[in-house]
């Protein structure tokens, strides 16, 4: 997939992994009331961090990645008619095994 975002520091590009609605008994939840979800895919990695020696981390994450971002952290950004979210590397929880 290519975006046409590059990421700058220490941030990383996601796109939200949409749950599939599922109902039960026939009640349907509109969308302003549902939970943002928590699972995400990297789309795009920024150019890393520097330590106080100017050396640039290397990112624990790569693209592909299934990752925990926290609920509302990052910026929304939408091109193209979809949905992404820039992050900080450190709000990112976790990669999903």
């Amino acid at each position: 997939m290519s975006v046409k975002i590059k990421p700058i520091g220490d941030r990383v590009l996601v796109k939200h992994i949409e749950e599939k609605e599922q109902t039960r008994g026939g009640i349907i939840i509109p969308d302003a009331a549902k939970e943002k979800p928590q699972e995400a895919e990297v789309v795009a990695l920024g150019t890393g961090k520097k330590d106080e020696n100017g050396k640039v981390q290397a990112f624990e994450v790569k693209v592909g990645d299934r990752v925990l971002i926290s609920k509302y952290g990052g910026t929304e950004v939408k091109l193209d008619d979809k949905k992404y979210v820039l992050v900080r590397e450190d709000d990112i929880l976790g990669v999903i095994g």
